[in-house]
């Protein structure tokens, strides 16, 4: 009742906002042209594909089908029905989603907002729940799988993914929305769009308030977002648009993948199936009256204002020049817990429900004095800060030489520094949190201050970070410094486009640790506070060719080489100030062919591909390794090979039927062998028989995620029904194949092991919208519904481990012991062909949304 009161209020005082689509996006159906994408920007840096031109692998989302479709689903699980696309939820937290592209995760997907990277400069990764307002701000999404158009160095070797939100000169117009769902899905938003004034001005605003919970146990949420875009055309020659959006956020999660037993154990039912919704990364906490008050171990809060300015010149008919300043100042993190009481972590604490026992926690807390014995012993949850300020600018110059001819050179320049660093966030009834890992300080320092992380960030300048003595664990941040320069030209006629394109690029790192003592020695070296810059150089070429046979058939082929730097973990490994002794850049090799066929009511295309990875270096946290020690995977020396074939149709069989289908298959396997290292959180090396480094018998292995499971083949079929004037009902099967799980350092130590093939399954999703007219055309109500999951299909969408029914259930039973030697097949603890020991997360079962909406 809380959240509902809430977001009644949201939507009456949200009094001048407006959405890139309300105002007249809402309008378009899925038979919209693609030159209405060409219309919305005709220039810039966004680096757009346009269909039979450009030579690239490429699939359009508009506004319109988000509105009608998304629901309460993640933004990016729009793409289920795009080849070589599996996106998920993850954890099942708000805006928790997992994506990968021709078994590329994120990380190694350009993510891109009006042609702007969003990709972290340190890590690579993009977290979706820090981006949960592009669904109310996009105008259309573009995905290029594969290397894709874009002409900057930037890391998109499984793909690219362009929302484009640049509106603000749309008509005049706006909309009143209001949408429910399942666990107690409330959104609501007002929007409003002034339209072009007759000196040139235009102005957008939205606002909106999404909360509730999701299929997952205690998995609350609260996300506000806010968008404002402002246009100025002073002439034919120049345009001018500002766009300031920003979602802040919290919600709880589920950051630890369970036990499939531990889903059938949990389950309230106990009837041996699993119970979806178990989460164990919360408990209870009774209160003297008897009051059950639920605790979250595991949370993320953000917020990350983002500001564009974006300047179109028109120099000459043949020259344009386009320039994009950007900056994000983005605050937050995540929860974990810290430290030990008793000796016991919180593992130890579960009770009879696989729920923390929040009342004993306490209790132990209580009973300690953190001023006494060593430090870490009282047992609290602590706020990992992943903090930044983030600035750049994107220049490119066009011009047309003449009617064939043209070509492209520009920059691209950024600066990123991040913080990275913990603070407590709730003390668990103890007085205190004893901390040593400063080396600055003369002695321990008592932490007794606390974060409290429903507490949303407004300031869209991102505003200040935690004093020093309020950190714990460590404190370290990231500097990166990126110069690049990119150039293209293109020769194009009615039949034959052919491109070709360069980019060079510096990375330089830098990482600066507070907590390290200067003249520390590490792996043999004297280290200082800041590391220094290390600079890394890289480069690209691409080029590609599309002919157009006839007003039908065309063909295209596209092909590339990247010399990629690697992120900042790979440069300083281990948590550490020293550079990499082995560091080399990624090189990636690409090549795909394809075809298309189109008439005016059957739309085809179908491409081969094939892309070589090598010197992958990547870390995989969140790693058990048994005996209650958790820590991470630091792998290197990996060489990939994914290749696979994809085809996409739509056909309209008539004026009430529209027909959509997609299928990839794909081969993602390792070449040849790597080298990993395993750490604890705290940095301690784990050593496997007797040394800290192993041989990885990867050769041919099935590729797996750093966290989640990547499949192999894919397919959907979909329908779209329009029986009368205004009514639209749709559906969709998807299947999912051939999927393995991550890969788990420690299961490949030795040879002949493999990645653990998760079982297939088949989903089903079905929706109906309907409008509602007045006499005034521009005003209208639309009602919508969607069914997610139809059947409640029980799946599994990720793993996090490898185990077998052949292996052992407990591999340090002594002789003697009544599990000694016994494997789960021999146990009987099998759960649809794999080990019931194995930690995933299932998939959803059926959901639901609704959504009313009023245009005018």
């Amino acid at each position: 009742m809380k959240l509902i009161n809430k977001s009644i209020l949201t939507a009456v005082i949200t009094l001048s906002t407006a959405s890139v689509y309300y105002a007249q996006q809402v309008q378009d159906t899925a038979k919209a042209k693609s030159k209405d994408l060409e219309e919305v920007i005709l220039k810039g840096v966004t680096d757009i594909a346009k269909d039979r031109k450009t030579p690239v692998a490429v699939s359009t989302i508009k506004a319109a089908q988000i509105l009608e479709r998304q629901g309460n689903q993640e933004l990016v699980e729009m793409l289920n029905t795009t080849p070589s696309v599996y996106a998920t939820k993850g954890g099942g937290g708000f805006g928790d989603s997992q994506i990968t592209m021709r078994g590329f995760e994120s990380r190694n997907i350009a993510v891109m907002v009006n042609g702007m990277p969003v990709n972290d400069m340190e890590g690579g990764t993009v977290y979706m729940s820090n981006w949960t307002g592009l669904s109310d701000v996009t105008s259309t999404m573009q995905v290029q799988r594969g290397l894709g158009s874009s002409k900057l160095a930037i890391a998109s070797v499984g793909g690219t993914m362009n929302f484009i939100t640049r509106s603000a000169d749309m008509k005049q117009g706006g909309a009143v929305r209001l949408g429910i769902g399942n666990n107690d899905f409330l959104k609501t938003s007002f929007a409003y769009n002034t339209g072009k004034s007759e000196n040139g001005w235009a102005a957008s605003f939205l606002m909106a308030r999404q909360a509730g919970g999701t299929y997952v146990q205690n998995t609350d949420y609260e996300s506000y977002t806010y968008f404002f875009a402002l246009g100025y055309q002073p002439s034919a020659k120049h345009n001018l648009q500002f766009m300031m959006t920003s979602s802040p956020q919290w919600h709880d999660q589920r950051s630890w993948a369970p036990t499939i037993g531990n889903y059938i154990k949990y389950n309230p039912d106990n009837d041996g199936t699993p119970y979806r919704q178990y989460n164990s990364d919360y408990g209870y906490y009774t209160s003297a009256d008897g009051t059950r008050t639920n605790i979250a171990n595991a949370m993320n809060y953000y917020s990350k204002p983002v500001m564009m300015l974006n300047w179109d010149w028109t120099i000459s008919d043949k020259s344009t020049l386009s320039t994009v300043a950007y900056m994000s100042n983005g605050r937050g993190g995540g929860a974990r817990n810290l430290g030990k009481v008793g000796g016991k972590g919180m593992g130890d604490f579960y009770d009879a429900e696989g729920h923390y026992n929040y009342n004993a926690i306490f209790a132990a807390n209580a009973a300690v004095t953190p001023t006494v014995g060593v430090a870490g012993n009282t047992l609290v949850r602590s706020s990992s800060v992943n903090s930044h300020n983030w600035y750049g600018i994107l220049m490119n110059f066009q011009h047309k030489i003449n009617d064939n001819w043209n070509f492209s050179v520009g920059t691209d320049d950024r600066y990123y520094y991040g913080y990275h660093y913990q603070v407590v966030s709730d003390l668990y009834g103890a007085s205190g949190y004893t901390d040593a890992t400063n080396k600055n300080l003369p002695g321990n320092n008592i932490v007794r201050n606390t974060y409290d992380y429903q507490k949303l960030n407004w300031n869209p300048f991102g505003g200040s970070n935690a004093p020093m003595e309020d950190r714990v664990a460590f404190s370290n941040d990231g500097e990166v410094l990126w110069y690049s320069g990119f150039g293209q030209v293109e020769y194009s006629t009615d039949k034959l486009t052919v491109y070709a394109q360069g980019s060079i690029s510096n990375q330089g790192y830098q990482r600066i640790d507070d907590f390290t003592k200067p003249g520390t020695l590490q792996q043999g070296q004297a280290v200082d506070r800041k590391t220094g810059f290390k600079n890394l150089f890289g480069y690209n070429v691409k080029g590609g060719a599309n002919y157009n046979i006839d007003a039908n058939n065309n063909v295209f082929a596209n092909i590339g080489y990247y010399s990629k730097q690697p992120l900042m973990s790979a440069v300083y490994p281990s948590n550490q100030q020293v550079v990499n002794p082995n560091l080399t850049n990624e090189k990636i090799f690409s090549v795909e062919l394809g075809y298309g066929f189109k008439t005016a009511n059957f739309n085809a295309k179908v491409n081969v591909y094939r892309t070589e990875w090598k010197d992958r270096w990547f870390r995989r946290g969140g790693v058990d390794f048994g005996n209650g020690i958790r820590g991470y995977s630091e792998i290197s020396g990996i060489t990939q090979l994914h290749q696979g074939v994809e085809a996409e149709a739509t056909y309209r069989v008539n004026r009430f039927l529209e027909l959509q289908g997609m299928f990839s298959w794909g081969d993602y396997q390792y070449k040849g062998n790597g080298t990993g290292s395993n750490f604890q959180d705290d940095n301690t090396p784990i050593l496997t028989n007797g040394t800290n480094t192993s041989t990885l018998y990867l050769d041919k292995v099935k590729v797996g995620g750093t966290n989640n499971s990547i499949p192999q083949t894919t397919s959907s079929l979909g329908f779209t029904v329009t029986p009368v004037s205004d009514l639209r009902v749709y559906g969709n099967w998807q299947y999912v194949g051939k999927v393995y799980s991550a890969m788990n350092m420690n299961d490949f130590v030795t040879p002949g092991n493999e990645a653990l093939k998760l079982p297939d399954f088949n989903l089903f999703n079905v929706g109906a919208s309907y409008k509602l007219k007045l006499k005034n055309q521009s005003q209208y109500f639309t009602l919508g519904v969607n069914v997610y999951n139809l059947f409640d299909t029980t799946y599994i969408q990720d793993g996090a481990t490898n185990i077998k029914t052949t292996d052992k259930i407990n591999p340090s039973a002594k002789p003697g012991a009544a599990d000694y030697g016994v494997t789960y097949e021999q146990a009987g603890r099998v759960y649809k062909g794999i080990a019931d020991g194995n930690r995933v997360y299932f998939g959803f079962g059926r959901t639901w949304s609704t959504s009313l909406s009023f245009n005018f």
